[in-house]
This record gives structure tokens, C-alpha cells and sequence, in this order.
């Protein structure tokens, strides 16, 4: 986990329950206050003493998360991007993964040698209804990227992703959505998650030939019409123990 700051604003329905605005009011910190942490420079770090001193503290082949505390593209980090850039240009043998709300922001803060993205990083978009889905993908399947992912976490409502399966190809007709992930939110105001609307959009992933993960179940899940409360320790097992992932084949 690599948070190299801290804090966001909220922009939609997904954000309502966000576990980072109940962390820092919690302990009596302004969650809104976007600000550089003091893990910035963690990816490019070494070791300074022992038998691999002068190695990085995160070993080759690693997969960072990447700015879970906060959005990536942030109007207020904009001052730091530039730098975070060159931190993950300078870690190729590692792997990116970042998640965003704000896919209109992406084209104005990509570095000038992204082309058509850095093939170690994958910055993916989160939808957690149709509406958001219907606001956000039109702009990020626009976008050059070499792995675009959808994460529909919190999962609110269905969510009908097979408009953007059919009018966004790649050149050989492939889908450009490379993958799906689907989660229901946690937290102790959780809303429900309809196991119904998870097994929908892994059958359009399925018709699609695009990777499907179902991540975790989130804290109220409905199954068959009933409720279940699930802890926290327990919701991604029970969602890997349902065996819903697919490896895409588009």
C-alpha cells in the first residue's frame, strides 16, 4: 500500500460511507484536507544497512496500491503528480494499481511519455451505480490506457455494462474493458448489496469474454431475498468461496 497523501472530497453516492472520511473523523482530522504523506517516497526507498542494503525496501515484482487514501487525480495533489510520476517511472519492475472517481481529470495529468500508457500501471475507474457508470466510462474508455478496469464497489444498484462492451473495441474488436471487479460496501452504515446484481454483471463479463473478480461481499448482503450480515473479517473470504471469478478471454 503506497498512500502518498492523504485525504479527498466527496463527488458521488459511492463516496457517502467512505472508510477513510470515518477513520480520520474518528481520531478528529479534517478528512477533506488533502496533504503529502510521509510515505511519498516509499516505491524508490532503499535499504540502508544488512545483507541487501542499497536494494528497495519494496522488492521487484511487487503490486502497489496506489493512493488508497485519497484520489491520484485530486485537484489538490496536483502540485506533487509530476514528481509521483517520475517515482513510478522509476520502478518498472514493479506493479501500479490505482483507482479513481474522476476520469475527466486523467487526460490533463497523464505524463508527456505515457502514449498509450505505461504497461506496469493500471489506473482503473470505480462506478458504484448506472448513473455514475453512465457519467464516468463514456470519458475513461476515451482514455489511453493499457489495462482499463472497472471496479463497482460499492456495488449500490444493477449495473448494465454491455453498451460499453459493444461501442468501445479495441482494434482487433476485442472489448477495451479488460476487466470487472465487484464488491458491496462496509462499514457499520453499509448499504445492501444484491447478490443478484453480482451474478448479472459477471454474466455479461462472461458473454463478453472480460475478466470478472467478485472481491468481497460488503457488510449486507441479499441472497434469494434475505438478508445477511457479514463481518468484516469474513467478507472477502465468503465473496472468494462463492467462485464467481473469471479469467477474460477477449
Amino acid at each position: 500500500m503506497w498512500n502518498l497523501w492523504h485525504g479527498c472530497t466527496k463527488v458521488s453516492e459511492g463516496c457517502r460511507h467512505c472508510y477513510m472520511f470515518r477513520r480520520d473523523e474518528a481520531v478528529g482530522n479534517d478528512p477533506t484536507v488533502v496533504r503529502k504523506t510521509q510515505a511519498f517516497s516509499l516505491p524508490v526507498r532503499v535499504l540502508r544497512s544488512g545483507p541487501y542494503a542499497g536494494a528497495y525496501k519494496i522488492p521487484s515484482g511487487s503490486l502497489i496500491y496506489t493512493c488508497f487514501s485519497s484520489d491520484f487525480f485530486h485537484l489538490a495533489a496536483d502540485a506533487w503528480r509530476a514528481d509521483a510520476w517520475a517515482i513510478i517511472r522509476n520502478r518498472p519492475d514493479c506493479r501500479f494499481f490505482m483507482i479513481t472517481k474522476r476520469p475527466e481529470r486523467i487526460a490533463a495529468c497523464l505524463p508527456a511519455d505515457w502514449d498509450d500508457g505505461w504497461a506496469h500501471v493500471t489506473i482503473a475507474v470505480t462506478c458504484e451505480n448506472q448513473a455514475a457508470a453512465d457519467k464516468r466510462l463514456p470519458v475513461y474508455l476515451s482514455l489511453p490506457l493499457r489495462h482499463p478496469a472497472v471496479m463497482i464497489e460499492p456495488m449500490l444498484s444493477p449495473v448494465d455494462l454491455r453498451p460499453y462492451f459493444e461501442q468501445y473495441r479495441t482494434q482487433e474488436g476485442r472489448p477495451v474493458i479488460a476487466s470487472v471487479s465487484v464488491g458491496g460496501e462496509s462499514g457499520p452504515e453499509a448499504r445492501p448489496c444484491d447478490y443478484a446484481w453480482v451474478l448479472d454483471v459477471r454474466a455479461q463479463c462472461e458473454e463478453s469474454g472480460v475478466g470478472f473478480r467478485y472481491h468481497q461481499t460488503g457488510a449486507k448482503l441479499i441472497k434469494d431475498g434475505r438478508e445477511y450480515q457479514i463481518p468484516r473479517a469474513l467478507q472477502h473470504k465468503q465473496a472468494k468461496k462463492a467462485q464467481l471469478d473469471l479469467r477474460g478471454s477477449a
